[in-house]
């Protein structure tokens, strides 16, 4: 299957979050507190793929409040937080939701998101990603993680779809 096919059959995008929505950096304040920073075209990007028709979910190896309340910001609904294992939770999630791995994108950064981007219709690494992930990518971001790479891929994906002009004219008027 050629890329522009690829990118026709998604139906699902699945994100990591750590070194993908946010820079990857963990902060913690004076009480212990992680904090985490997520880029607003990030935020839009999800709004609009949700706004297509299309899923987003997130799955991550970490669990914070701080990934529930931004995914709640944002309308996901669709959040596995603490999974050692992402390759079985994303077939897991395909099943749940009667998709095609070939209809899922999964954007990560680092080798725990290897063996889900063997595995899906669509896989993405973002720029600063770990050198195993570049070399196997289908795609790569123009944008690190954390500074608006799930935009970068949503938007990219909605054109190749031929879905993102009609979502911009919205905001034409």
């Amino acid at each position: 299957m050629d890329l522009l096919q690829r990118y026709q059959s998604i139906r699902m995008i699945l994100s990591d979050v750590d070194g993908v929505m946010t820079d990857g950096l963990v902060e913690y304040d004076n009480q212990g507190v992680e904090t985490k920073r997520f880029h607003v075209r990030d935020g839009l990007g999800i709004k609009l793929w949700q706004l297509s028709g299309g899923l987003f979910g997130l799955v991550t190896q970490r669990s914070s409040q701080i990934v529930k309340i931004r995914a709640g910001e944002l309308g996901i609904s669709l959040v596995r937080q603490g999974v050692i294992d992402k390759l079985a939770t994303v077939r897991q999630i395909a099943d749940e939701h009667r998709i095609g791995m070939e209809n899922i994108a999964y954007i990560g950064d680092d080798l725990p998101d290897l063996p889900v981007m063997r595995s899906v219709g669509l896989s993405v690494a973002v720029a600063d990603a770990a050198g195993e992930l570049l070399e196997s990518a289908d795609v790569v971001t123009h944008v690190a993680g954390g500074k608006g790479a799930v935009r970068d891929m949503i938007e990219t994906i909605l054109k190749n779809q031929g879905r993102w002009d009609a979502l911009v004219q919205e905001y034409k008027g």
